[in-house]
């Protein structure tokens, strides 16, 4: 089993920055592709951002693009969320996810892995 820990949430003003963290624990080895995903209230969970094992592979959402950065420390097995510019629209409970697959995928169920989430809240 796979545990995935998120960290760094809180309240921003519009325009202001966070970086969130998802740290990985257990079966490390069977984690490949890592990804963001959000869910604002009464919304359905959306894709955010993903990254590939090597860290080479990056993709987004068109919404958040040119303004958030995923990257990833694979010695440290964690994967971060740089939000830059936000907006009130980012409100929402983000979660990490992982999954063995190599490749970055855009949808929930291309990952076996979950983290709890933590929230994000941009006031305007």
């Amino acid at each position: 089993q796979v545990q995935l820990v998120e960290s760094g949430g809180g309240l921003v003003q519009a325009g202001g920055s966070l970086r969130l963290s998802c740290a990985a624990s257990g079966h490390t080895f069977s984690v490949n592709a890592m990804g963001w995903f959000r869910q604002a209230p009464g919304k359905e969970r959306e894709f955010v951002a993903a990254i590939s094992w090597s860290g080479v592979s990056t993709v987004y959402a068109d919404s958040v693009k040119g303004r958030f950065t995923i990257s990833r420390d694979t010695a440290k097995n964690t994967v971060y969320l740089q939000m830059n510019i936000l907006k009130p629209g980012d409100t929402a409970d983000y979660y990490c996810a992982a999954d063995p697959s190599r490749s970055p995928g855009r949808l929930k169920n291309e990952y076996r892995y979950w983290g709890q989430g933590t929230q994000v809240t941009v006031s305007s």
